[in-house]
């Protein structure tokens, strides 16, 4: 194994929900990763607990807050690539703590990426942006089709919206991780650092810690499976394409593993048009594995929410050589038998997802 090989692998944020499945397939790969994060959001600790019981030799952790500089830049100083996580992820959260939003998801990339251009721009970055991007797409005319909207623009409702879209940042969320979008693919451009961006639509899968704020899928199965009511902001026409963690955590590594042809580019990440589903079709889906009726009440739209977004993910799939992704039913059976297993939510409901994620 060669020097190079033995530095380690950088994700921050390696604790949350994608950065945890990441680092544990990197580790799984024989690569080191030292996972930075805060640990900040409630839950991660099991997060970590979890991967360092799983590769103890592999996996080294130092829990230090994106916006400390000197802690950036030490963590930095000796990774052979970069997966940039770390993040203020709720749309929410930015319009109570708008300052914060930006400190950590602005300040905190650019701090990151002074870093990597210190090193002489050598040391590939891949960095996790979001479709908030895009805006509200409130110019985008959808009609009713069944149980979701879909936009009447027959090219955008077969492909769905690609990398071409203009950029309208809305809500400090939006302006603080479309800005730093921005910064990463400028600093391939002025600097050389070889850097790609990924702007997700809805992951979800294994180790999500689902709040009402963000990972609405996980949110939906807890509390589903607690028996507990369901509040949705809007009227749950609004339709997302979801992708299995284990497909976006594909794509993150072969980002980086084609970084040499990808450098400089955003890509919408998502589960496309096959995997785009509305919110009532997912609490429908919720209701055939447990069998029963859920609780479920409908409130005001939340600021920023898109009322359609699907990613057109075909430059992903053939830049990066994505495999098609899981569908959305056997996805969300397969999460509700996690979910039901780790927090001890009943066998019987855990065995009969299993069958149904098969």
């Amino acid at each position: 194994m060669t020097d190079a090989y033995r530095q380690p692998i950088l994700v921050t944020g390696g604790a949350g929900f994608i950065g945890s499945n990441l680092a544990d397939r990197l580790a799984r790969d024989g690569h080191d990763v030292l996972i930075f994060d805060a640990l900040t959001r409630p839950g991660v600790e099991a997060n970590l607990k979890w991967l360092t019981s799983r590769h103890p030799a592999k996996v080294s952790v130092r829990i230090a807050d994106i916006r400390d500089e000197a802690a950036v830049h030490a963590a930095a100083a000796g990774a052979r690539a970069v997966f940039h996580l770390a993040g203020q992820v709720a749309v929410t959260s930015s319009l109570v703590a708008p300052r914060e939003d930006f400190e950590i998801n602005l300040g905190g990339t650019f701090t990151l990426l002074e870093a990597l251009r210190a090193r002489g721009g050598s040391v590939p970055m891949i960095f996790a942006s979001t479709n908030k991007v895009y805006g509200d797409l409130l110019d985008i005319e959808l009609e009713r089709g069944g149980d979701g909207y879909r936009p009447v623009d027959p090219t955008i409702r077969s492909v769905g919206v690609d990398e071409r879209r203009r950029l309208d940042f809305h809500t400090p969320y939006g302006c603080s991780k479309g800005a730093a979008d921005q910064y990463v693919l400028d600093f391939a451009r002025s600097f050389g650092v070889p850097a790609t961006v990924l702007r997700m639509s809805c992951i979800y899968g294994q180790r999500q810690m689902g709040t009402e704020d963000q990972g609405w899928v996980a949110h939906f199965l807890l509390r589903a499976l607690r028996g507990e009511p369901i509040s949705i902001f809007g009227d749950g026409f609004q339709v997302r394409d979801v992708l299995h963690v284990d497909d976006a955590v594909d794509a993150y590594v072969s980002a980086w593993q084609r970084i040499g042809s990808v450098c400089g580019q955003a890509f919408n990440l998502g589960g496309g048009p096959g995997n785009a589903v509305s919110l009532r079709q997912v609490l429908a889906r919720i209701e055939a594995l447990l069998g029963h009726a859920l609780d479920t009440s409908y409130g005001d739209w939340r600021a920023g929410d898109q009322r359609y977004y699907v990613s057109d993910t075909r430059r992903a799939t053939r830049e990066l050589g994505l495999r098609p992704p899981m569908p959305w039913q056997q996805g969300i059976a397969s999460l509700a038998s996690w979910l039901a297993e780790q927090h001890g939510l009943g066998q019987d409901h855990a065995t009969a997802m299993k069958v149904a994620a098969r």
